[in-house]
């Protein structure tokens, strides 16, 4: 008999560890345990913006047709419209082309990437339609405001130019793009044109 009463107690105590994490007895107080589970992916964003050191700025506005759109408004290559920004008028009329150009703000943000080392490039992967007029940009890379035409240049179309190297993580900074109108004479050169510029964030 002895022997039988101490199996018994002992399926007892078993049964009362069992569930010791969420419920006991004799006690004010119970700890249940909830174990979570997630699947971290890398990410990364660049997002443009209006710029804010040029003394006058093209409106950079999302959505539409693209992810973003810049108008530089009614332009010429002798630089007789001024354009909805800045121009850099031709040094020699009729030989130079004119420069309407503008700052922009970019801004990275990456996050559970192994390294922060990061390019950013920028191409022209839909060049306008018309032969006179062509994207440009500022050949220093710099936030300093370009002091003349001088300071732009094509921007890559086959191939796409390095705009910045390591950029601060979700820091904007400043760069500065244009559209040149060359003094060439034909057909098909006026008339409302787009182009599009194609930006990739790459960290690695």
């Amino acid at each position: 008999m002895k022997r039988a009463v101490i199996v018994l107690m002992a399926v007892v105590l078993a049964a009362t560890a069992a569930f010791a994490g969420t419920q006991a007895n004799n006690t004010n107080t119970v700890a249940p345990t909830l174990q979570l589970s997630v699947n971290i992916q890398s990410a990364v964003r660049l997002t443009l913006s209006t710029g804010n050191v040029a003394a006058a700025h093209c409106t950079v506005t999302a959505g539409g047709a693209t992810d973003y759109a810049m108008d530089f408004g009614t332009v010429d290559a002798l630089g007789i419209n001024t354009g909805s920004c800045n121009l850099f008028g031709p040094t020699n009329p009729g030989v130079d082309s004119a420069i309407y150009w503008s700052d922009y703000q970019l801004t990275p943000v990456f996050t559970s990437q192994s390294t922060t080392n990061n390019t950013i490039t920028a191409q022209v992967t839909t060049n306008f339609t018309a032969a006179n007029a062509s994207v440009v940009r500022d050949s220093a890379n710099s936030a300093t405001v370009p002091a003349s035409a001088a300071a732009f240049t094509a921007m890559g179309v086959a191939s796409a130019d390095t705009i910045a190297t390591n950029a601060a993580n979700h820091v904007a900074f400043n760069r500065f793009i244009g559209v040149a109108i060359a003094p060439t004479n034909g057909a098909g050169l006026t008339g409302a044109q787009t182009a599009t510029v194609t930006f990739t964030l790459t960290v690695q």
